[in-house]
């Protein structure tokens, strides 16, 4: 038998011990006077409560309620709240040291015993002494109430052990009912004493200890009691119901007994005593079991746990918390069944139907107190070894019988015995025997036939099982992988102390358990992670995907392989896991009994997705489970994913770190709203201008009233009119310094003149004056001081002073250059799902954050061009579309809608539209004279020259017939130079503007105009129908644009977008917000056109020349970084990822293949990128050098197809703001074809 320490305390002499019933808490009265209250799982220190005036010999927790008692030399018992940490209330009444207190079960009462040579009972509900207990004529030592009947056992100095009877003051304490006659003949009754003994009755005087008895208490189901004296002996009585008598008495003290108690779960008697000694007897036999010694502590209290196999007990320097045995049951895990014993009885468990079933008995096996320590299962021959600690370690042989069912069956004569410190199966007919006296492994046969033998390689405290053919050593330092066969060591892990190893279900990977350390390795006994906790670790299991659960005292926890761990649930109670199946956990509690757990997983299962990558099982997790909690958001925050907590949070102020931290500018530009805190608004501040996000500081800096940071944000913007209004407000606010500080950036010497003549300060007004060479201010500044220049030393100036610096360039776009933050996975994915509920809107145009259309959703859809590309490293396009043979032969694709597609159809207008036409004619009037003249009518004016006086815009003055004013309007407007592309629209406009009636033979026709607001215009103020109408070109004409890009027409998608782009010349718009989007549209054009372009030049290099593949490996480059839709840019580094893995660019390939995955592939695609990305991470090297760097921004000349990086030259096109080179000024732009490179 083996004491198992399980908490130990330094302190001053501990005289009284008291577990609580529930918690892990136990107080000790210390000699001192301090009561200190520990928390024995965590080993600290909870509370101190510090009244008592003297030693405190007495202390005791309440059952239920939140209180204890406490009794001491100061002849006080103090009733105390532990909650509110405080004494209730102190009762008074002994006269001497109070030696014991404690509560009863069921009844309102405290015990004390005391040195005055009584016992009370007190009721600590009223607050009074109930009975006073007299009768032992020395100090009485102890009192303790029995735990079920109404009976007191009492210690003495006087050599006696006193049983009382309270019924009485049972009686007399419930309600109060009518008397009867015998009440009044009875005892006690009317006629009883003033002391009310009578309530009270001695039962038995227990004479046999030859000098002070210094404890006594009850069995808890038995009528037995245990008594320790002064006289070195332990005496065991009987009782019942007439006569008590000494049973037998344990001696081997050597010195006074200070406390005795019966085991509550066995067949023991625990006692210690002033030798240092606590001692274990055995009930029945009365012999001693087991001794253990302390080196300079004298023992003077014993106390048991009410529900646990826990014990303490107060020495010299401190207390002491143990439990006899260990209480882990022995057990196996193999397929579906649970082998295990309890009760010296062989179970199995099956785990889907959940029947239990005992086989066989092993109660020969060891001591009938040491439960067996291992259990291997050999599930061909159906054996089992179980190993015992007991007498140096034992093992025995089990056959299981082949009739599982019937009776409970006794093991078989064939039974085999044998010694050693560990046993288990190593093979089909082989089991390894761990000799530790020796240092010695035996290798035996199912006949216990030793067959080989073989020295340990090192001093090993314990073997385990490693598959077949080895074995696992633990040594003090490290855990060994042995060869069996080959006799040496295969490896070695340095970790320190391990009990117990958990293998997974593939024997892949390996937990090794120390006391707070899990370390977890590989097979090869390669280390990936070690986890520390503060509570002892109890068993571990793993779970199907590779996640260890492990429990310790009070938690069950999971821990990745790579180390990560969190909590799944609290436990009321240590359990030892042996399965985890799904959401169902297995278990056996310390009573041998199989518990079924339902868990969690969702947390360690999202965490093991985002650790091996698997995005798309991550995106399933966030959208169908409900994560919530600080430990998630903290821990996709270590790990750099705040885009996804940023997804989880609702409260403003983690929205607004996590947004800073992702570079989510508008999210935390949006919470910083909401909060509105000038701290926050800092913040934002200073991060915004890390991006170079300017309107976002600008409003910073608004806000937050940083007026001297805003001026000088102005200065370097070259923004000359807010930094007036600056000015402005500086002389509004009264503040000199501002209003001097926003003179000299804009450079106003007479209003530093003037300011500083307001200040009062005349010769600085006078020398600014002087040296910009405004005489006459300075002359008028000399006379209002009463000065002349005579009077006046001013020194040598320079002869021109240095102005203030001004802007080289004022940028059109108010925003510097940003800082590019590259958009991962998981925001990818959650645009698509925001993004994903308004297709078919037009709103959204701005790139990259482009409206999809439903049917270039998914990019598996791509054919035509797309698929021209061979499959490299074996990777099939299931999903790819039969390719569209011969479409270069038609320019615009082949469309099944037929003539749905005809430039000219798209104008809007119907010829069924009921005219209302106004002919405004003036009569000319008759004067009546006598010649009677004839008068003829004077000509109208046109509806058509109305329209172009009406109007400033060129599709209106294409309606009324005037091209050439049409054509001046887009020059002027627009820079455009080349008018013949724009011949088609110029014709259509003019047509679809009006309806011509055929007149009969020899008539003209009739021409009628249709106007745009035929109800609510008339001739003078009416303007042309709208041919060109936005909503028809982003709806239709941009879809079907779309549409050819997806299917791989990339001439006919080239042509179809140079025609939308012409289109939005002479669209007519009637708000602000569609110019913009009408902005955005020709930006759209001009990226896809671009990028077509450049890709087409791409299919035309055939060659295999370095400088060909280098060549095309630029432009599919440069393709990659137009700002296309989701989709097509998809497509577009697909393109780029795989030409640059045939080029053998691998670390090229590799940043394609990852920019790919943040936008959220199908997964087909998705597998194909990971598949180049593993293939070229083995070697991140480029074998072509070529003209591109990701990291810098850059445009792309779309005549030279060549990258024009940040800071060097360039000029755009006046239309569609195309990129080129200088050298190509003055040319016509090759994106839209209609303007000339350089104009504005």
């Amino acid at each position: 038998m083996q004491m198992l320490t399980k908490f130990e305390s330094k302190s001053n002499r501990v005289k009284g011990v008291a577990f609580h019933p529930k918690r892990p808490w136990i107080l000790a009265s210390l000699h001192n006077g301090c009561i200190q209250l520990w928390d024995y799982r965590m080993g600290t220190l909870l509370e101190r409560f510090e009244e008592h005036d003297g030693p405190v010999r007495g202390i005791s927790f309440h059952p239920t309620q939140p209180l204890f008692v406490s009794g001491g030399d100061d002849y006080k018992i103090k009733v105390w709240n532990y909650k509110t940490r405080r004494c209730l209330f102190t009762l008074n009444g002994h006269l001497d040291y109070v030696r014991t207190v404690f509560f009863h079960n069921e009844l309102p009462w405290i015990i004390s015993a005391s040195d005055d040579q009584t016992i009370r009972i007190w009721n600590w509900q009223s607050r009074a002494c109930i009975a006073i207990l007299t009768g032992h004529n020395h100090y009485v030592m102890s009192a303790q109430f029995h735990p079920k009947t109404d009976l007191i056992v009492s210690a003495s100095m006087d050599q006696t052990v006193r049983v009382w009877d309270i019924t009485g003051l049972r009686k007399k304490s419930q309600a109060p009912s009518a008397m009867t006659f015998d009440d009044l003949n009875r005892p006690g009754g009317p006629g009883g004493d003033m002391f009310g003994t009578t309530d009270v009755m001695v039962k038995y005087v227990l004479e046999g200890h030859d000098h002070g008895v210094n404890w006594a208490s009850f069995h808890p189901t038995l009528p037995l009691i245990i008594s320790a004296g002064d006289d070195r002996q332990v005496k065991l009585w009987r009782m019942n119901d007439t006569k008590a008598w000494e049973v037998d008495s344990c001696r081997g003290h050597y010195n006074n007994v200070s406390s005795a108690l019966f085991h509550p779960r066995q067949d023991l008697i625990l006692s210690d005593g002033e030798d240092k000694t606590i001692r274990v007897w055995d009930l029945t036999k009365r012999t001693a079991v087991a001794t253990f010694r302390r080196d300079h502590d004298r023992f003077w209290v014993l106390a048991s746990h009410p529900e646990l196999n826990l014990f303490a007990a107060g020495h010299d320097s401190g207390l002491i918390v143990f439990k006899l045995e260990r209480e882990r049951p022995a057990f196996q895990v193999h397929s579906n069944e649970l082998y295990y014993i309890k009760n010296n009885i062989l179970h199995i468990h099956d785990f889907p139907s959940t029947a239990d079933q005992e086989v066989m008995s092993v109660r020969k096996l060891g001591s009938q107190f040491v439960a067996p320590r291992t259990l291997s299962f050999n599930p061909a021959e159906k054996s089992i070894l179980l190993t015992s600690p007991y007498e140096g370690g034992s093992y025995e042989l089990y056959r299981l019988p082949k009739n599982l069912g019937g009776t409970l069956q006794e093991p078989s004569d064939e039974a085999m015995k044998g010694v050693g410190h560990a046993a288990l199966f190593i093979a089909r007919n082989r089991f390894a025997v761990f000799d530790k006296t020796n240092q010695l492994i035996q290798i035996k046969d199912l006949s216990n036939k030793e067959t080989k033998s073989f020295k340990t390689p090192g001093q090993v405290t314990d073997i385990f099982y490693a598959g077949p053919g080895s074995l696992l050593m633990t040594t003090p330092t490290s855990v060994i992988l042995y060869d069996i066969q080959q006799r040496r060591v295969s490896a070695e892990l340095v970790v320190s102390s391990v009990k117990y190893v958990v293998w997974s279900n593939d024997m892949s990977m390996i937990a090794l358990l120390s006391k707070h350390t899990i370390t977890i390795a590989t097979k090869e006994l390669k280390q990936t992670s070690q986890i520390h906790e503060t509570i002892r670790i109890k068993s571990a299991t793993w779970d199907d995907s590779g996640v260890l659960l492990y429990c310790t005292l009070n938690h069950i926890k999971y821990a990745l392989p790579q180390g990560d761990n969190g909590i799944v649930r609290t436990l009321d109670q240590p359990i030892y896991l042996t399965r985890i199946k799904g959401k169902k956990l297995f278990a056996l509690d310390r009573d041998g009994k199989v518990r079924e757990i339902v868990i969690d997983p969702t947390e360690y299962r999202f965490k093991l997705a985002l650790v091996n990558k698997q995005y798309e099982e991550v995106l399933h997790i966030i959208r169908t489970s409900n994560l919530v909690g600080q430990s998630i958001i903290a821990y996709l925050q270590k790990k750099g994913y705040p885009e996804i907590a940023l997804h989880f949070v609702r409260d403003d102020k983690t929205r607004f770190e996590l947004a800073l931290e992702c570079g989510n500018l508008d999210v935390a530009l949006e919470t910083a709203k909401a909060m509105d805190k000038p701290d926050h608004w800092s913040k934002l501040g200073v991060e915004a201008l890390r991006h170079g996000n300017y309107k976002i500081v600008e409003l910073c800096y608004q806000r937050t009233k940083k007026m001297d940071k805003l001026s000088f944000l102005y200065l370097l913007q070259g923004n000359e009119t807010n930094l007036r209004q600056m000015l402005k407000i500086s002389q509004l606010q009264n503040d000199p310094l501002m209003r001097f500080q926003n003179a000299v950036y804009l450079g106003d010497v007479e209003e530093r003149i003037q300011l500083l003549k307001d200040v009062g300060q005349l010769p600085l007004a006078y020398m600014t004056a002087k040296s910009h060479g405004l005489n006459e201010q300075a002359e008028a500044i000399l006379a209002a001081a009463g000065k002349t220049e005579a009077d006046i030393k001013l020194p040598t100036m320079p002869d021109q002073l240095p102005a203030v610096p001004k802007p080289v360039i004022h940028l059109e776009d108010t925003n510097w250059p940003l800082l590019t933050v590259s958009k991962s996975f998981f925001e990818g994915a959650f645009a698509n799902a925001v993004a994903g509920g308004a297709v078919n809107d037009v709103a959204p145009m701005s790139a990259p954050s482009f409206s999809y259309d439903d049917q270039i959703d998914n990019i598996e859809e791509a054919g035509g061009d797309w698929g021209d590309d061979d499959d490299i490293l074996g990777i099939s396009n299931n999903a790819k579309s039969a390719k569209s043979p011969g479409f270069d032969d038609d320019l615009l694709g082949t469309n099944d809608q037929g003539d749905d597609d005809d430039l000219n159809g798209d104008g809007g207008w119907d010829d069924d539209d009921d005219i209302k036409a106004e002919l405004d004619a003036e009569m000319g009037n008759v004067a009546a004279k006598e010649t009677a003249e004839f008068v003829p009518p004077t000509e109208g004016v046109s509806e058509l020259s109305i329209w172009s006086q009406n109007s400033g815009m060129a599709a209106d003055h294409i309606a009324a017939g005037s091209f050439d004013s049409a054509m001046q309007i887009l020059n002027r407007q627009k820079g455009i130079a080349n008018f013949e592309p724009l011949k088609s629209h110029f014709l259509a406009i003019y047509q679809a503007s009006r309806v011509t009636l055929s007149g009969v033979s020899s008539t003209s026709s009739v021409s009628y105009p249709l106007r745009r607001n035929p109800d609510a215009s008339t001739p003078r103020n009416s303007l042309p129908v709208i041919v060109y109408n936005f909503d028809n070109i982003a709806k239709t004409q941009l879809q079907q644009a779309y549409r050819l890009f997806t299917s791989g027409k990339l001439v006919a998608a080239h042509q179809h977008f140079k025609t939308v782009l012409h289109s939005s010349l002479f669209t007519v718009i009637d708000s602000e917000s569609e110019s913009q989007e009408l902005e955005k549209l020709i930006d759209i054009c001009r990226e896809y056109i671009l990028g077509l372009a450049m890709e087409q030049k791409r299919r035309s290099i055939t060659g295999q020349s370095p400088d060909e593949l280098k060549r095309a490996l630029e432009l599919a480059a440069y393709f990659a970084h137009c700002q296309l839709q989701t989709p097509h840019m998809q497509l577009a580094l697909r393109q780029a990822t795989k030409q640059a893995f045939r080029a053998k660019n691998f670390s090229t390939a590799s940043q394609f293949a990852a920019r790919l995955l943040e936008l959220a592939p199908p997964r087909a695609v998705a597998e194909e990128a990971r598949k180049i990305q593993s293939v070229c991470e083995r070697t991140l090297q480029d074998e072509l050098s070529f003209d591109y760097d990701q990291y810098n921004p850059f445009d792309v000349c779309a005549l030279s197809f060549e990258p024009i990086y940040r800071g060097s030259a360039k000029v755009d096109c006046g239309f569609c703001k195309a990129s080129y080179k200088p050298q190509y000024e003055g040319k016509l732009c090759t994106v839209c074809e209609v303007a000339k490179i350089g104009t504005h």
